[in-house]
């Protein structure tokens, strides 16, 4: 069986597969409350005749397929969790909400876990079709956004039976990323006071709103003397209410702090808990620093990488009728790429490749793949992929899914969420992935040089997950 024989099963499949996802895009749920999305994703699993475990690690909406037996394990990783406030009409090119404050797929997470779970497919009719040895797992994994579910996974030693993992990302350009990740840390705090009459008898009142404010100001002053790397960013999830002629004893902020390797994390929220301990001491509230979440940062591994390039410049990048582009100029109207950034990505690239992607940039959407470049940058967010990667050599790629310069987390995410382009850009990953991994299940040197990169690279050093013991995975609204 060739890869164009999987690539043939994928195309078969097309329609049941944007049927789920689409779904997945109706059903918009956030983190650990994926219910809907995680059985719709089950089905199609135990359709296409994977063995199916709900409830993984304590999770209620985690889940794995697993087919075939032997070496070597490879994992595919899907996502599908959604995010809040992102409610937006699909196949528009102008914000309008289905229902404000509501959530939207603004990170394309409903075709994230559709792609990976048609490369399982594929990769499961080679087995069965070759008789070769080898197991593909398929692992739906919740709460990626604000929940680092795959950490929480990672905890309970889910990926530890994986030779490799596989995973992608929508996006607005073919490529496969390289680099690092920030890992994170998020945390809740919540200040206790007394209530009383603003006027009357303020000074009877100890102001939790106070104490919020004056940790905000606190943290505000420490930016400057932390690492350029790090980041800080907070959201007031309770004020306490809404009048303000009481003082308000309740008040909660919501923090997430970043930074390239978790012990520099560690370091901030040390500081950070002072800053919220000395807002206590003025305001004479009381403090309690609740642990949410983290994750780690991405271990790179260039071997892997590499024979998921290899099939990205194999297979031809989609092309778009004048209908579907029509939609996609409507929606690059309203965005402006971040050109230095992809430039950023394409360092040390061969510059004659690089010339005749820069001659490309004014596209609408990018239906060319970016020249390969190591290590060139890292990313400037956060993925709990990173855990899987300490347990064992990882990689993912982009997709052209939205049209270029499409922001992250946006209204123009959701308004593509059901697109044709989207659609054709999810397929593709799934090749590409399933092709990857037959590569690996056909040359067992492949899978070893992954494995001693990943060695190499962590040094002696084993996973510690950075989510404390009896923290445990939690819906946040």
């Amino acid at each position: 069986m060739d890869k164009h024989s999987l690539y043939q099963y994928i195309d078969e499949k097309a329609a049941d597969f944007c049927k789920v996802s689409d779904a997945v895009w109706d059903a918009a749920e956030t983190a650990f409350d994926e219910t809907l999305s995680a059985e719709a994703l089950c089905q199609a699993l135990e359709r296409e005749g994977f063995a199916v475990e709900r409830g993984v690690a304590g999770i209620d909406t985690a889940f794995l397929g697993r087919y075939g037996s032997g070496k070597p394990v490879i994992g595919f990783l899907g996502e599908f969790d959604a995010l809040s406030g992102l409610s937006q009409k699909a196949g528009v090119c102008q914000p309008d909400p289905i229902a404000p404050g509501e959530n939207g797929h603004g990170c394309g997470h409903n075709m994230l876990g559709v792609a990976s779970l048609a490369a399982a497919a594929a990769v499961k009719q080679y087995l069965q079709n070759t008789g070769a040895p080898g197991t593909v797992i398929y692992f739906g994994t919740p709460g990626e956004e604000g929940g680092s579910g795959k950490a929480f996974m990672a905890r309970e030693g889910v990926f530890d039976e994986l030779d490799l993992a596989l995973t992608w990302h929508p996006g607005f350009h073919n490529s496969v990323s390289s680099g690092s990740s920030l890992a994170n840390y998020q945390v809740r705090y919540v200040f206790s006071g007394v209530s009383a009459h603003a006027a009357g008898n303020p000074h009877q009142g100890r102001s939790a709103l106070d104490a919020v404010e004056l940790m905000n100001i606190g943290v505000q002053f420490l930016r400057e003397h932390i690492i350029p790397e790090a980041r800080i960013h907070y959201a007031i999830t309770n004020t306490g209410g809404f009048s303000p002629n009481v003082v308000q004893a309740h008040a909660e902020v919501l923090y997430l702090i970043r930074a390239p390797k978790t012990p520099q994390v560690e370091e901030i929220y040390q500081r950070v808990n002072k800053i919220a301990q000395g807002a206590a001491l003025m305001t004479e509230t009381e403090l309690t620093i609740d642990f949410v979440k983290a994750c780690s940062n991405v271990i790179p591994n260039n071997a892997l990488e590499r024979v998921l390039y290899q099939n990205l410049r194999e297979l031809a990048p989609p092309q778009y009728t004048d209908q579907e582009m029509e939609f996609i100029r409507g929606i690059a109207e309203t965005c402006k790429p971040d050109l230095d950034a992809l430039r950023r990505k394409m360092q040390g690239a061969p510059e004659a490749e690089v010339a005749a992607v820069e001659s490309q940039l004014q596209k609408p959407i990018y239906d060319f793949v970016l020249p390969y470049a190591p290590n060139s940058s890292s990313m400037s967010g956060s993925t709990d992929v990173g855990d899987v990667s300490w347990v064992c050599p990882t990689a993912q790629i982009y997709t052209a899914t939205w049209a270029a310069g499409t922001p992250g987390h946006s209204w123009q995410i959701v308004a593509q969420g059901k697109s044709a382009q989207a659609h054709k850009g999810m397929l593709y990953a799934g090749k590409v992935l399933a092709g990857a991994a037959v590569d690996l299940l056909q040359d067992p040197a492949l899978v070893q040089a992954a494995k001693d990169e990943h060695a190499r690279r962590m040094g002696g050093a084993k996973y510690v997950c950075p989510i404390p013991a009896g923290v445990k995975p939690r819906k946040m609204r």
